[in-house]
């Protein structure tokens, strides 16, 4: 914790700092500003394709004049767990915030009807092709850049957060090596997720869930880290162990291959299924809605079904599939896949449903401080998420919170404080040293904390997360470089849902567990 003081302190000043460029990040930085705020959009991304929005391939869920529907359906999906109040706040500003920032502010031009996804009871998702998180992150990007009231930092990484007695100043951000304090009235965190902790993930390797090992870090609450949820039907290719986005933690740059991507739930709500390996339909078996169940279930079925026979395929030869997702037609093209034979698939790390606690309007326990988008937990997911609500969350919370900061922020103004003090007086980190540590990180991550949970092994992650948590805070004592924050970040975030797991007994959603006595929730 910072100390408060009033000699003049280097550093700089703005009214709402935001850290993060997805769609979270953005609706909050366009809310500041239309609120009267000089905002700092913070960045690690260099590129739209940096942030997981992008990636965002099914589209974005409204009501189509039934809000109770969807209300049932996203509380179904949870299996029970989802907060109600957190649901009328999604669902009541769903349509509304679609139509004035999506439609009216950035001219998203959304195909014509609408698509179906899994545990939906209709279809009600609007989307562009299957890149729909494309095509909005890019123009958003675009028209914050001209808003006068936004400055945005690319290729910037936060740190640490400055606070004093509970209250967030700002924090301290990266950028070309130079270490800066950044002081405002009001700071957002929107972050994004944890895929980097995993393995196999949908997510680019820059989700190392840093926000909340920052957040945590500096007291605030967190929430259902245990509820990790894995999209069932990624690419299964050779050579697809570790997704290759050309943006490690550790700047390697270096995967097998071009690794996986996503087979959105849209295909299988047009018609696809699932099969095995001797081609036979499996999913009516798990579940009445089959390939249409909550994904918890289909992701669990697939990973059963390639244990038992080896392989899963999502056949598309029931639909045009090239006609209605040519940018995935494309992708398996230059894979070498046919069509014919079915596309491999297998279940992947895709969405983190807890994260830093916050309420209605993204107040976190902290003063100040607000969280949007995957890297909260605002309650509308409970267990598990439902299909297309994640760019839905991102954008309601992300223009509440934002308006609700910069009203903070600019009443408050920036404060400057005493920053941490970050040392960096020994060499640079030895070579391979990240990437060696994620490697391990994912491994245990796999291994004990993936779709399917014992007491034992959830244990064993506790101890073993533990042991390179303490390696790496060895090396952050003495050390300054984002490469060793990004680690930093990935083993608090993990080690959260170890803690969370170990201390839930009850499966529900995306937390299960087999057979096995309690664990011990130390």
């Amino acid at each position: 914790m910072a100390d408060r003081t009033d000699a003049p302190i280097d550093g700089e000043t703005t009214d709402l700092l935001v850290v993060g460029s997805g769609i979270a990040g953005c609706a909050a930085a366009l809310a500041g500003a239309r609120a009267g705020a000089n905002v700092t959009l913070a960045t690690e991304a260099s590129r739209p394709a940096d942030a997981t929005s992008y990636w965002a391939q099914g589209g974005i869920a409204v009501t189509r004049d039934d809000p109770e529907a969807l209300k049932r359906d996203v509380i179904d999906a949870s299996d029970g767990t989802a907060d109600p109040a957190a649901v009328d706040v999604l669902v009541s500003g769903a349509d509304a915030a679609v139509q004035d920032v999506l439609i009216d502010t950035l001219g998203v031009a959304f195909d014509e009807g609408y698509g179906r996804e899994a545990a939906h009871d209709e279809a009600r998702i609007r989307h562009v092709d299957a890149a729909t998180g494309r095509h909005v992150l890019v123009p958003f990007l675009e028209h914050l850049r001209g808003l006068s009231a936004v400055e945005i930092l690319e290729d910037t990484a936060a740190l640490e957060l400055c606070t004093h007695e509970g209250r967030v100043h700002g924090a301290l951000l990266e950028r070309d090596g130079e270490v800066t304090p950044w002081f405002a009235g009001a700071t957002v965190l929107a972050t994004g997720g944890i895929g980097a902790c995993y393995p196999r993930s949908t997510n680019p390797r820059t989700a190392t869930g840093d926000g909340i090992a920052m957040a945590a870090l500096a007291g605030a609450d967190v929430a259902d880290m245990e509820y990790v949820q894995f999209h069932p039907t990624a690419f299964a290719g050779e050579g697809t162990d570790e997704r290759a986005t050309g943006n490690e933690p550790d700047g390697s740059g270096s995967t097998p291959d071009r690794g996986t991507f996503l087979l959105s739930e849209a295909i299988r709500g047009e018609g696809a299924v699932l099969r095995d390996a001797t081609g036979e339909r499996f999913m009516p078996e798990y579940h009445p809605d089959a390939e249409l169940a909550p994904r918890d279930v289909v992701a669990r079925a697939v990973a059963a079904e390639r244990e038992r026979t080896g392989e899963v395929v999502l056949d598309v030869t029931p639909i045009d599939f090239a006609g209605e997702f040519p940018a995935l037609a494309s992708e398996c093209a230059d894979r070498g896949v046919s069509l014919e034979d079915g596309i491999p698939v297998a279940p992947a790390e895709h969405f983190l449903c807890g994260g830093i606690d916050v309420d209605l309007e993204g107040r976190t326990s902290l003063d100040r401080l607000y969280a949007v988008g995957e890297c909260a937990r605002t309650g509308v997911h409970g267990a598990n998420r439902l299909a297309s609500t994640s760019l839905l969350e991102g954008l309601v919370w992300g223009l509440r919170a934002g308006e609700t900061a910069a009203d903070a922020g600019v009443e408050a103004g920036p404060e400057p404080i005493e920053p941490p003090e970050l040392l960096d007086r020994d060499p640079a980190l030895p070579d391979r040293f990240a990437a060696e540590k994620f490697h391990r990180l994912r491994r245990v991550m796999d291994e004990e904390l993936g779709i399917v949970r014992d007491p034992a092994g959830i244990e064993r992650a506790q101890a073993t997360i533990r042991r390179l948590k303490g390696e790496v805070d060895a090396y952050t004592r003495t050390r300054t470089s984002r490469a060793l924050y990004e680690l930093r970040g990935a083993c608090v975030s993990a080690l959260l849902i170890a803690r969370a797991a170990a201390a839930n007994e009850e499966s529900r959603g995306c937390h299960q567990l087999t057979e096995g006595a309690p664990v011990d929730a130390d």
